[in-house]
Parts: C-alpha cells; structure tokens; sequence
C-alpha cells in the first residue's frame, strides 16, 4: 500500500517537472530579456546583451531596441536568434548549440563528472572492503624477528610491575 503512494507520488512529480520543461514555456511569451540573455556582447565586455554594463554600448543598446521591434513585428525568440546568428555567427550566441562539435561542450562536462564520480567510488568501495594487511617489505621483516622468549617476557614484567 505505501509503495504505490510513493509511486504515485514519483510519477506525479515527474509529469510536473516534465510539463514545467517542455509545456510551459509554449505559453510564455517572448520578451526582449529572453532573446537578449541567449545574445552575447559584442562590445567586449564578455556579458550578454540583458546583462551589458556599459550604459552607453554601441552594441547592446542598439540591439536591445532591435530586438523589441522585433518581438513587435510578431517573431519569436528563436526566429531572432537565427538572424542575428546568421548575422554574426556562432560567436553571438551565448551558449553553444546542441548540434554538431558543440554537443561535445554539453557532454564532456557530464561525461567527466560521472566517470570521475565512478571512479571515486570504486576506490572507496576498494578501500573500505579491503583487510588490513602489511606492506609487502613488512612481512619479510616480521618473519624475520624471533619470537620473544617467555621466560624474557616474565622478567621484562617483573621490573615493570616492581617500578610502578
């Protein structure tokens, strides 16, 4: 009974996140920040158009009003960036696209993180299942060291117990 309410519940949290990431912005509509965050600078600052901190830029003022006759004219936020990519090229866009030798920047991050997540712990796994033992040079020695003698160990705590 409890483990179909958690199913439930796992299935109707899923379908939310799924319809916040693909159904939810069909409904949103373009804003001139939207376009403007996924444009980057020109004028050298590094930033995206929405965030430019020049208040006089030659190039993020400008666009910024292109960009907001634009959306006027109807067009939507990725008929906008299509033009100014196809203007300016790949170097516009704030993030690379999901196509071609730019998935590679997508994935490889990812791809490295589980890898070395893996990797992390499979040695912990190693470490913590592993029996104490004695390094290699430490058995040769210790199969080297007579035993001590018995009648040695009585007399060594003989004087032990006679200084306390």
């Amino acid at each position: 009974m409890r483990g179909s309410k958690i199913q439930i519940a796992t299935r109707a949290f899923i379908a939310a996140i799924l319809f916040f990431l693909f159904a939810a912005p069909a409904f949103a509509t373009t804003t001139v920040d939207d376009v403007s965050q996924g444009l980057t600078c020109q004028c050298g600052c590094g930033l995206t158009v929405a965030n430019c901190n020049h208040p006089e830029c030659s190039f993020s003022v400008p666009m910024r009003g292109e960009i907001a006759r634009m959306i006027d004219k109807g067009m939507d936020r990725p008929a906008i960036i299509a033009i100014y990519r196809a203007k300016f090229g790949e170097k516009i866009l704030s993030a690379p696209t999901t196509e071609g030798f730019n998935l590679l920047a997508w994935i490889v991050p990812f791809a490295a993180l589980i890898v070395g997540g893996g990797f992390i712990v499979k040695m912990l796994g190693r470490w913590r299942h592993q029996s104490p033992s004695l390094p290699s040079g430490a058995s040769a020695i210790a199969e080297r060291v007579p035993a001590i003698d018995p009648k040695l160990r009585e007399r060594l705590d003989a004087e032990v117990k006679g200084q306390l």
